[in-house]
């Protein structure tokens, strides 16, 4: 399904029903907004390891502007204020009034940046391997210099640079480096979420070579009033959790929960315990959610 919003047309698709029996009546069950990473990815990764979410939420997913099955646009406009004014007008286009906001990785900036401009709208927050401000790409070239290899180093300048000239070097790239983003990654699997992700090389290289260097909502985080779930792996090394621990004492009653046999992509470490403490977090909070 496509909206037209904006100046761009933005993909989107949702799982679960909205209304449901509830004995003798029906329910109309909250509505997640999930947000991508990248940028320059899709939202395909999240499938179909969020589907059973669906049974207590609505999920939307949607591509970035310029990214995935979104309409393409000047290079320029694939921005994070952009990304956070599509969300927002996503969320009218779909007559929807309160939501759950859940991103991982560049999807949590902007879900942090989207919930400090609109915290009126947000019912609940989640961020999952994320960070606040600029600070992170510092600390992950140290962490790769670390912990890489000379292939990952080389091949993760076109990333710091953001350089990328193609959609067959992002995707080289993702294969390089999967074994940083992943702790249970099988060298003997031909298996990788990149593979069926449409990728963007422009909306990545617009990032890293311009915008998230001057990124920061971290002294904004308390006017944050959702309840709100942090999470983070352990052995994450392009968003260390250290970033997710200041998320969440900057935020007001957040909750925070790193995974210990976790890297970056939770999702494929330790899915069903990231589905369980996503679903644990929303029934202790289930009052906002009725």
């Amino acid at each position: 399904m496509r909206a037209k919003i904006r100046d761009t047309e933005i993909y989107f698709d949702v799982e679960g029903a909205g209304l449901v029996v509830d004995g003798p009546q029906m329910r109309e069950k909250p509505v997640a907004f999930v947000i991508h990473g990248g940028p320059g990815a899709d939202h395909t990764s999240y499938k179909p390891t969020l589907s059973p979410l669906s049974h207590k939420m609505q999920l939307v997913y949607f591509d970035h502007r310029g990214q995935g099955r979104s309409a393409r646009g000047p290079k320029e406009t694939y921005t994070l204020e952009n990304n956070v004014e599509d969300m927002e007008a996503l969320r009218q286009y779909l007559g929807l009034d309160k939501i759950v906001v859940l991103g991982s990785s560049y999807g949590g900036m902007v879900a942090l940046s989207y919930t400090v401009r609109y915290p009126q709208n947000v019912s609940h927050l989640i961020v999952i391997a994320t960070v606040a401000d600029s600070r992170f790409l510092a600390r992950a070239q140290e962490i790769l210099a670390e912990r890489g290899t000379e292939n990952q180093k080389a091949i993760a300048q076109r990333l710091w640079d953001g350089t990328f000239e193609s959609e067959e070097q992002l995707r080289e790239y993702f294969q390089v480096m999967r074994p940083m983003y992943s702790v249970t990654y099988d060298p003997h699997s031909r298996s990788c979420i990149s593979d069926r992700a449409i990728l963007s090389p422009d909306a990545i290289n617009v990032a890293f070579g311009g915008f998230l260097r001057s990124y920061n909502v971290l002294n904004q985080l308390d006017k944050i009033t959702s309840p709100t779930l942090v999470i983070a792996g352990r052995s994450d090394w392009i968003c260390p959790p250290e970033f997710s621990e200041e998320i969440a004492r900057k935020i007001p009653n957040a909750d925070l929960r790193i995974f210990e046999n976790s890297g970056h992509l939770i999702r494929a470490d330790e899915p069903e315990a990231l589905l369980d403490a996503i679903a644990g977090f929303l029934v202790y909070k289930k009052t906002a959610l009725r």
